[in-house]
């Protein structure tokens, strides 16, 4: 799984982002239809971006803030 201790902080533009769900994307942390190729249940979580802004998407897949990071992954 191509997770990491940390969220990824990435400037975005206004519009539609799929963030991955999974952690199998190789393109973290935005979904590239992996789950879909490998037959998983797993769903992207797709936000609107209203103006461009720095954003940092979770990492560890376990933030309750979904797809946003909220420091879950810095309580072990």
């Amino acid at each position: 799984m191509a997770l990491q201790n940390g969220p990824y902080v990435k400037s975005e533009n206004p519009g539609r982002v799929a963030w991955c769900s999974c952690g199998e994307s190789k393109n973290q942390p935005y979904c590239d239809g992996f789950h879909s190729a490998q037959g998983k249940g797993n769903r992207p979580v797709v936000v609107e971006i209203a103006e461009a802004k720095t954003v940092a998407w979770c990492g560890c897949k376990r933030s309750g803030n979904k797809p946003f990071c909220d420091g879950t992954h810095a309580q072990g």
